[in-house]
């Protein structure tokens, strides 16, 4: 079997389905872990979903990615904006990383629209709500594929 699939989210996402349904709507963190799981199985792949309010957490879990899985799946919440110690431990990796976000941060705060993660990942999605993750789990399958 293949390695799994980390889908590791960062700070505040605890709190999905509760906090500001305006911008993340009413989807929990269990909601999509289990759609993860659903859309990873249909390609035949495993999940590892993994969530933490600390940065240093985030970056030993993408190191360890680097060995123990296939591809990321990545929500890095307000990190992906701040983050140099996540840019660089993408950087050191050498699977595919696909950064999502649940709202769309291109029609939010001005600090929102630049993300140093995604100046190392693979690819971002944003704005698709809980529906991101999906569409990245496809993405990353594929590339792995390839």
């Amino acid at each position: 079997m293949s390695k799994p699939i980390f889908v590791l989210n960062g700070p505040n996402l605890n709190l999905l389905g509760t906090r500001e349904p305006e911008h993340y709507g009413s989807v929990s963190i269990g909601d999509i872990e289990k759609m993860c799981a659903d859309a990873a199985g249909k390609l035949g792949m495993q999940v590892d979903f993994r969530q933490t309010n600390h940065e240093g957490t985030l970056v030993d879990w993408i190191q360890e990615a680097g060995s123990n899985a296939s591809a990321i799946v990545l929500n890095p919440a307000a990190y992906g904006h701040t983050s140099i110690a996540m840019y660089d431990a993408i950087s050191a990796i050498s699977i595919p990383v696909a950064e999502v976000h649940v709202s769309n941060i291109y029609a939010r705060e001005e600090f929102r629209h630049k993300t140093l993660v995604s100046q190392v990942a693979s690819g971002t999605i944003c704005g698709f709500g809980a529906h991101g993750y999906t569409l990245a789990i496809q993405a990353v399958v594929e590339i792995v594929n390839r």
